[in-house]
């Protein structure tokens, strides 16, 4: 029983650190901008001048720096919907945060979570 219980908490170290890794790394491509929705994926009342985004994967409130490719401005995103559901697509800007970097349609983006 204790070597059982010994693995299992082992194991759940392991994909725990693991799993929490994984959004540190950088990510990129393409990102799109939204301005309507009543509410978020997570229950919030959607602001389109916020500084929120939708993300597939990533938990809500996690925060992002999403940075424009094109002009290197950036802005710091909490996630706090899902999406986006266009092939390609990395991430969705609430109009606010899109305006923030400079952002009109879609732009190449690169994506490092903050701590």
């Amino acid at each position: 029983m204790k070597v059982t219980s010994w693995t299992a908490a082992a194991c759940l170290a392991t994909v725990l650190g693991s799993a929490a890794a994984l959004p540190a790394q950088a990510q990129g491509g393409k990102a799109s901008w939204y301005g309507s929705g009543h509410r978020t994926a997570n229950g919030e009342r959607f602001n389109p001048n916020g500084l929120t985004a939708a993300h597939r994967s990533l938990p809500f409130g996690t925060r992002v720096r999403v940075t424009n490719r094109s002009n290197g401005r950036s802005v710091v995103v909490r996630i706090n919907d899902r999406g986006p559901f266009v092939g390609g697509r990395v991430i969705d800007l609430a109009r606010g945060s899109a305006r923030a970097i400079g952002l009109g349609g879609v732009s190449y983006v690169s994506l490092s979570v903050v701590r």
